[in-house]
This record gives structure tokens, sequence and C-alpha cells, in this order.
């Protein structure tokens, strides 16, 4: 026993990056699948938003503090900047993600994030912070995964087809008690509309924070600091949506209090450090491939427990993700080490800034 035991601890000490990004993966579906929950029984999405920011400021601080980088001291001008990124980044993005994951379904969620690198790439490219060149296979890779990637979005949100019966293992007259279903208010256009709109503001997040981290290079100071931001600016959206509505700031010991903790301390803390060791170790792309992981284990999870119904169309949909998703990742990692080859040290820094914190 003693011996199996061992070569179990072989094991996953030998592939530690594959271990852990597995778990993020599952960890990032978890959110989806809790947060969707916990919208949908009635938490108001703002305040779900100040809690989640409360729970991750209060969960990095203490990593924050110990940062071994030492930077220069924060300047009112840089603050004011922190300020501006975290309202656009985090605070806008994150409450029009959870406004939105109650008009839509959790795989669409974790479907929409995979357009991420895709918006991403489009927007650098238009204020010129991305170059990209047609004549070269990498290019035309990036431009194809861009189209195909915002393409399997829509086709999800908009293609349904015949369900997939496999997956419809319940009867659809059975009898359902209230705290064992997740009520949908599915509106094909509300919903996914806000979603692509939320992935948007992070893609213009992701860009900003290249010139942040270049002027204040201690990541998790920086990253505690604009929750801790957002945190303050989702309270007074908060106090505003919901100023005829005290109770809506109300947590027990339930699907509440469970989702916002997870969000704050697991994803936000846990898989934030375990993404950038992973990077540091074997790069961003190696990173980004397992992303379309979270989408299947959260439509195999709401198939089972939330009797989501999928459809033929969010099949085609997710096929055009994944495939624009990895078209995207093949011409950035060619282009890289193309770069590499050229500017070794500089293509080095410029990695470092491209780790990802998701929803």
């Amino acid at each position: 026993m003693k011996s199996f035991l061992f070569r179990c601890v072989a094991i996953v000490e030998k592939n530690k990056p594959y271990v852990a990004m597995l778990f993020v993966q599952f960890v990032y579906a978890g959110m989806a699948l809790l947060s969707k929950a916990a919208i949908s029984k009635g938490m108001s999405p703002y305040v779900f938003v100040v809690y989640r920011q409360a729970f991750a400021s209060v969960a990095l601080s203490p990593f924050a503090f110990f940062d071994s980088k030492q930077p220069a001291p924060l300047s009112c001008n840089l603050l004011c900047k922190l300020f501006l990124v975290s309202l656009v980044g985090l605070t806008l993005s994150s409450n029009l993600y959870y406004v939105s994951i109650n008009y839509t379904t959790a795989t669409f969620a974790a479907a929409s994030s995979n357009t991420v690198p895709a918006i991403t790439f489009i927007m650098a490219l238009l204020i010129r912070v991305e170059t990209i060149s047609i004549k070269r296979a990498h290019g035309i890779a990036k431009i194809l995964g861009s189209i195909l990637s915002l393409s399997g979005a829509i086709t999800f949100a908009l293609v349904k087809g015949p369900p997939l019966s496999f997956m419809k293992w319940y009867q659809q007259n059975q009898n359902q008690t209230p705290s064992t279903v997740v009520h949908y208010k599915v509106d094909i256009i509300k919903g996914p509309l806000m979603m692509l709109l939320a992935n948007t503001t992070w893609s213009l997040w992701l860009i900003l924070q290249g010139f942040v981290v270049k002027q204040y290079p201690a990541k998790l100071r920086l990253t505690a600091l604009q929750c801790f931001f957002s945190f303050m600016q989702s309270t007074v959206v908060a106090v505003a949506v919901e100023r005829h509505n005290p109770s809506a700031w109300k947590l027990g010991w339930d699907i509440h209090l469970l989702s916002v903790a997870y969000c704050g301390i697991v994803v936000t803390g846990i898989c934030y450090w375990l993404q950038v060791c992973t990077i540091e170790t074997k790069g961003p792309v190696f990173t980004a491939m397992f992303t379309p992981l979270a989408l299947i284990i959260t439509a195999i999870f709401s198939a089972l427990l939330w009797k989501e119904t999928l459809y033929l169309g969010s099949v085609g949909g997710t096929i055009l993700l994944v495939v624009g998703l990895y078209s995207v990742l093949w011409g950035k990692s060619k282009e890289s080490v193309k770069v590499e080859n050229l500017e070794p040290q500089q293509t080095k820094e410029e990695t470092r800034l491209e780790c990802i914190v998701q929803h």
C-alpha cells in the first residue's frame, strides 16, 4: 500500500503542471456552476460581486504583503490608473458577467470564456499593441482563429437544433423540489450579448495590465489593490441598485455564502498562484491550452446537476470555439518562438505579463 502511495506521489510530482491546470479548470467549472446557482436562487448579482471582491481582497492581502518584488512606492498617478483599470476590468466586467449569467446557462458562461484570447487579440490589433503579418502562416492562423472563436460563441448562443438525447437522462415530468432545481431565465439576446460585452471589457483589462505591470511589477500587490478598488466601486453600484432592498445583503449558511467564498478565495486566490507558477515553468500557451476543459466539465455537471439540456447547435458552436482558440494559440506560439530567437530577453519579460486571471 505504501509503495502504491509513493508511486502516486512520484507521478503527481513529475506532472505537477498538468495536475495544477486540471485542478484549475475544475475550479473554473465550479465557479460557473455555483455562481449560476446562487444568482438563479435570488442573490443579487451586484451584491455577489461586492462579496466576491471582498473575499478576494482578504485572501490575497497576506500574499501581497510578502511579495518578493520590492518596487518603488505607489505614486498618486499610478493609484489613479489602477483605480480606472479596476473600474473597467474588474468592476464593469464582473457586474456584466454575473448579471448576464442570470439570463443564460452555466455552460454558455464557460464557453464564452474561450473567446477572450480572440477578443484580446482583435482589440490589441486595433490599438496597435499587437502586430500581424498576413504573409505568414501564424498571422493567418490568428485571424482565422479569432473569427472562428467569435462565430462559435454566436452559434452556441443562437443555434439550437435537436437536443442531445443521451445527455437528457431524467424524465421531463419528474417531481423536483425548489432546493434542487436551478430556474433559468434564458434570453437568447440579452444574456449572450452581455456575456460577450463582459469578455470584451475583460480583454481590455488584460491589455491595460501589460502597461501597468511595467510600472509596478509586484503582480500580487497589484492584483490585491485592484480587487480592493473593485470592492469599493462595486459597493457603490450595489448600494445604488439595491437601495430599496436591504435584505439583498443578507448572507446565510447556504449556496450564496459558499459561492462568493469559493469565487473570492479559491478562484482568485489559489488559482492565481497555480497559474503564475505554471506560466513560469511551462509558459502562457501551455496554460491556455487547458481552457476548453472547463467548458466540457461545466457542460457535463450542468446536465447532471441542473438538468440543463444540450443541443446539437451547442456542440457545433463548441467545436468552432475550441478550433478557433487553438488556432490563435498556435499562431501566437509560432510568433513567440520567432521573436524569441531575435529578442530573447525582451520576449521573456513580455511572456511573464501574459498571465490571464479568469472571472
